[in-house]
Formats: structure tokens, sequence, C-alpha cells
């Protein structure tokens, strides 16, 4: 009996065949490798770097990559020969990229942009041929970089300031160049390895340096003070020539100095006082948070305003807020997972104007404008401590890479341990709840057929791309409502808040989520794809009979059960009655329309085992037909729709909306809301220990021993 061994490359194809999910994750890391190794003059010794390989493969591991859960960390290049401009924005594009090693190649002009990479820690280059000056603000950006070693080039100028503030700076090694000049004010606690040896520096060392041998500064001939045998030399101010003239000039400049320093006191006093008063008549100043950490954040809330609330809140809060540094944040940032939008930081979201969008089960959402005028959306999640730092964020940069017209991917993240931020792009159409329930304005008004028909196949084609990608998860959404579609100003939907079921505490799921108000996980909690196959049936339904969901409401008591509804109407044959009148003024497609209604249906069946699976959901949709669509003139938003993650609609708010609301053509009590709960929940329990809790993250552990 012979035995036959499979070679590597026949199991990896079968991998890739049998796990089609897993392919996408790597993608972007295999690209931005195979462009860079293009980029190279002699790239002979990355010949291991191929096409239909796995970077991170266990059996064929790509020479000099490090990963960490499948996605490349490390870039460790040494002494490989290498030369050429190497892709920026092909490392760019590597989000978990953290260390870069460069050394002992034959790299040379100026310095390349490595300062791109916001989230380095580490960035080698020694023994090449670099040249050239380094911009005082290179390292302006680069707040997490931890090793400094350009050891061995050809740098002149003066050391970059921006060294000095980095704040986590541990090792530091210029020696061998020609930088010239003083050594900048560089002390950082963190910093345990230093050496300037062998450049053409001057004047003193800095006080928080004197600690480090003088082996580390030997080799500047300029450089002065107690370590080196060699006083500082003072420079004496000149004698004046004449003395009496001295004396006129300076009387006219204390008279000159007295004059100004009135002025600036009246002014001041004058300031304060106009402050005060628009303090008092205009703003609400929110308390400033306090912690022993370096940052602390405040907030101050102005002009707040209230307009006119739509039926089911009870006042919706456009409030602008400033956010305020009161110290540097230097230790925390954001990890970037998209930079199609551009590049942006956390202190940068922290000094934005926001407003809030809505509060709900798992925390608050915020619309915030940047300086630069991007315009984004900030969630704030709670109770999602299921995972660990570095599980939330590999994660978060598996659902940065996904991909689909009907998908709005997270642009940014942040983690705390008792709260984490994802930052979204701002879509300014609102949401469908908010469209179909509180805007009566034009937006509701071109709510046709062919527009709902267009948003419910965008549902579906987004609900069946994330049920392929995210296949491995019991629920690839989790929490599908009207609430957590944006439409843009043409009707596209985009389906926000998916994959987080897994990181939300076990505690507060169920309250949480949508996905949980399924038959099988509300009796039993058990939970499967099919969850949101029942959450996608009922959207269809809110779309089609415009009435808001007794599901969506905690309590069970109050919007209409769609389910129930609409199988008493399938059995009595009298379908049409449930539809919107807005859409039944013309009788070509009620029949289209009474397919969606049975589809709907099947997706709502009790018994999970009875309900369409997702492809077929696709499929049976793909095949109905909306009319001609027509162009869509872009109306503004009279509500943003953003709703945050795992929100829910609160008792209070929903007997509010009952109030409010108005009675339909069958006298039938029909409650609408915008989002969850809105209100003037501020953005003032952001906590300042950011500091605190930013883990203290172990070093990536080189490969070989350093010898100098």
């Amino acid at each position: 009996m012979a035995i036959c061994f499979l070679k590597p490359p026949f199991l990896l194809n079968i991998f890739l065949i049998m796990f089609p999910w897993m392919v996408k994750a790597y993608m972007t890391d295999v690209d931005a490798l195979l462009r860079i190794k293009q980029s190279l003059n002699n790239p002979e010794p990355l010949d291991s770097w191929k096409l239909g390989t796995i970077p991170c493969d266990d059996v064929i591991r790509w020479v000099g990559i490090v990963c960490n859960k499948g996605i490349v960390t490390n870039l460790h290049l040494k002494s490989m020969s290498l030369s050429g401009n190497i892709d920026l924005t092909a490392l760019s594009e590597m989000a978990g990229l953290r260390i870069i090693s460069l050394e002992n190649n034959s790299f040379s002009g100026p310095i390349p942009e490595f300062n791109r990479l916001g989230s380095l820690k580490g960035l080698y280059l020694s023994m090449n041929q670099y040249s050239g000056n380094i911009p005082r603000d290179y390292f302006t950006d680069m707040t997490s970089m931890k090793k400094i070693w350009f050891d061995g080039n050809k740098f002149t100028g003066e050391i970059p300031s921006s060294i000095a503030e980095l704040p986590n700076l541990v090792e530091l090694h210029l020696e061998d160049n020609q930088f010239s000049g003083p050594i900048p004010a560089i002390g950082q606690r963190s910093l345990n390895s230093v050496n300037l040896s062998y450049n053409n520096l001057t004047g003193a060392i800095p006080p928080a340096l004197a600690k480090f041998d003088p082996s580390s500064f030997e080799g500047n001939p300029g450089l002065c003070g107690a370590k080196f045998g060699r006083k500082c030399n003072k420079v004496k101010p000149q004698a004046p020539k004449s003395a009496e003239k001295s004396s006129k000039k300076g009387l006219r400049i204390e008279y000159l100095l007295m004059a100004v320093t009135i002025l600036i006191l009246g002014l001041m006093i004058a300031g304060i006082c106009i402050l005060r008063k628009r303090k008092k008549h205009n703003s609400e100043t929110v308390g400033i948070m306090e912690g022993n950490i370096e940052g602390s954040v405040g907030l101050t809330i102005c002009n707040i305003s209230k307009p006119e609330a739509i039926p089911g809140q009870n006042s919706f809060g456009t409030g602008q807020k400033t956010l305020m540094n009161k110290k540097k944040m230097a230790d925390v940032d954001l990890m970037l997972l998209n930079s199609s939008k551009g590049v942006f930081r956390l202190s940068d979201v922290m000094k934005a104007a926001a407003e809030v969008l809505g509060n709900g089960m798992l925390g608050s959402s915020y619309k915030a404008k940047m300086t630069n005028g991007m315009i984004v959306v900030v969630k704030r999640l709670k109770e999602m401590n299921l995972v660990d730092k570095n599980g939330f964020e590999a994660e978060m940069m598996r659902l940065g890479r996904l991909n689909h017209p009907n998908i709005l991917t997270p642009l940014a993240c942040h983690y705390r341990k008792e709260e984490k931020l994802v930052i979204y792009d701002y879509i300014s159409g609102g949401s469908l709840l908010y469209v179909l329930h509180g805007d009566q304005g034009k937006r509701h008004a071109e709510l046709k057929w062919h527009n709902r028909l267009k948003i419910i196949k965008g549902i579906a084609q987004g609900l069946g791309y994330l049920h392929t990608e995210l296949a491995n998860l019991e629920l690839p959404h989790g929490n599908l409502k009207s609430s957590n579609i944006l439409l843009n100003p043409n009707f596209q939907p985009l389906i926000v808040d998916f994959g987080l079921h897994h990181m939300i505490n076990t505690n507060h799921v169920t309250n949480a989520l949508a996905a949980y108000k399924a038959p099988e996980a509300a009796k039993t909690h058990r939970i499967s794809h099919k969850c949101d196959v029942y959450c996608f049936g009922i959207i269809i339904l809110e779309i089609l009979t415009c009435k808001f969901p007794s599901q969506y409401v905690n309590s069970g008591q109050g919007g209409t059960d769609l389910v129930q509804w609409v199988k008493s109407a399938i059995h009595e044959q009298r379908e049409v009655e449930l539809l919107d009148p807005d859409i039944t003024g013309s009788s070509k497609y009620i029949g289209e329309m009474k397919k969606l209604l049975h589809i709907a249906a099947s997706c709502t069946e009790n018994d999970p085992e009875a309900r369409l699976e997702i492809s077929e959901v696709v499929n049976s949709i793909e095949n109905i037909q909306g009319g001609d669509e027509k162009t869509i003139a872009m109306f503004s938003s009279f509500g943003d729709g953003y709703d945050d993650a795992a929100s829910t609609l609160t008792d209070a708010s929903y007997m509010s909306m009952t109030a409010d609301s108005k009675t339909n053509n069958n006298n039938e009590q029909t409650q609408r809301t915008n989002n969850d709960s809105f209100g003037y929940r501020m953005w003032i329990d952001f906590e300042a220990t950011m500091g605190d809790d930013v883990d203290e993250e172990e070093e990536e552990e080189e490969a070989d021993d350093r010898k100098k």
C-alpha cells in the first residue's frame, strides 16, 4: 500500500477553498508586500514573497516577516543588500505594521517619509547611506515610536527637535553621522539607551542625558560641560557705547511697555466680561473629568438648541461641543484601520466640534467635525470586555478590511478597558429608521417603490457579503435593524455596527442586540446566522408597511407586531391592505410587493430551520422588479440617523412617541422614532484616564542581538 504525502502548496489551496472568508484578511498585506518587493532594485533575497502564498503561513513563511494572529507586524530586512526607493504608499496600507528594520543595506538619499506611518514603534535604518537633513517635525505624528536607530548613515543638520516630544522613547542611536548644532531638550524618563557619538554636535548636554556614559557623546569636539572637562562659555552682553543715550532709550522703552501693559490689561478685562455674559446666556459648561494622568479632557457645550422633536423622542440635542485638551495626551492615539478618508489622530477628534447623535444600550454616538473639515461619527462603546486590547484591535482590523458598496467599515478605533472608541465616515442621508418614521419632509416623500426596493436589495447584498466574510462568527451582524442602516443621498443603504457580538459582555448582550429578538434566541438564547435573517425579515416588513416594529421595543409593549400581522394577512389573502399607501398608488408592481411580503414572512418563521438561508433570500430578492429609477435630488437631512452600536428603544421613549403620533388612514396608531433615545446626554464621562488604561505592551523581540 503506497502512502502519498500531500505537498504544502496543495494543502494551502485546499485551505483557501475550504475557508474563503479568510482570504480577504491577507489580501491587503500580500498586495502591499509584493508592491514593496517590486519597488526595490535587487529583490532576489525576497524570492519567497510570491503571489499565491500567505506571508504568515506556518509552513511557507515569507522571509523577513513577523506576524501576530495572521497580521504582519514586523518587517525585518536586515543585511539583504537591498536598495532603491521603498514604496511608502504600500507600507502605509499595512495597518498592523509596528516595526521596520532595514539595517545594513544600500539604501541612499534623503530619509523616506516613514513618518506617514503613525503607528510605528521601532524604526531601524542603521548602516545605510541615507543623507541630508531630517525635518524638525519629522517625528511629530509618530507618538507610538519607542526605538530609533539611525546610526552609520550620513545625516546632516540639527537633530530633529520633535524627537524630544516622543512620549515613549526607549532607545535613541544617532552615532556615526554628521549631525551638528546643539542637542535638543531630550529627557524622556523612559529612555534607557542613548548614543550620539561621532557627530559635530556643540553646546551643553541636556541635564536629563547626564546620567548616560560619556562614551555616548564622544567624538563631538564642540560639546562642553563637566563630563568633558570643558566649561561652556557664557555670552557676555556688550557694554553700551554711550551711557547717556542708553539711559534715554531705556526710559522710552519703559514708558512704552507701561502703556502697552495698561492697554493689554484693559482688553483682557473687557474680554472676560464679554465671555461671562455669553457663558451665562448661551452656554452650558460640563464638568471636567479628573484623573491622575498626563491628559485631562474637558467638554464645553455652547449654543444648545432644541429643534422640533420627532415622534418618539422627548428632546433632540444638536448642541455644539468643543473638546479641549487640558494637558497633552501624549501616550494615547487611534489605531487607523482605513486611510481612504485621510490620516487623523485622537487629538484631532478630541478637539473637534461635536454634537450628540444618539444614546443606547452600549453607549453614545457623536458627529465630530475636525479642523481640516473632515466629518466623522465617533461611537463610544461600553460593555465590551470579552477581549483584551490585542484581540479587540485584531477584530477591528479584520472589520476594517471589509469592502462592499453596502457596508460602512470603521476608519479607526481606540481601546480602553472600560470603553472603546470606533470611528466611521459620516453619511449625511440619515438612517432608514429616521427616513421611514421621523422625517415627514421631502426625504420621506422620495421613498417610492423603486427606492424602497433599492434599499432592500442593497441590504440583502451587504448582509450576504457579511455572512460570507464573517462566516466563522455566530452572528455576522448581530444587531441588524433600521437604525443601523444608513442611507446616502441616493438611497444607497450602508450597513453599520456589524461583527461586535462576540466582544460584548454576556450579561448585557441579550438586551443589547436585535438578533436576540428572534424567537429561538429570546426563549433559549440559541443563536445562529438565522437570527440575522429574522432581523432582515423585520426590516423588509418595516419598509413595505411603514409601521414601527414592536420587536424594537424592549418591553414588547407598543409598536406593531409585524410578524404576526403579516402572517394573518397572508393566511386571509389580504396582503395588499398591509402595504404603505405611499407605494400602492400604481397597481403595476403590487404583485412584486406581495412577493417581498412572502419572502419576509419566510425570513421570520418561528422555527429557524424553516427560515430561508441568506443566499436564498438574496437570490429571491434579486428577481424582484422595481421599475426605472429616477434621478434623486440631494436634500439635507433633518436629523442624522446614526444609532450607537447595540442600542434599542427604551420604554419611556416609546411612550413619549405614542403620545405624539398621528393616526393613519386606517385609524391605526403609528409609532415612529428617529433613534433609540436621543437627548442631551453629553460627552462628559469620557474619562480622561486614557493614560491609565493604555496597556503596557511588551516590546517585540529583535531577531538578532545588536552588536556595536
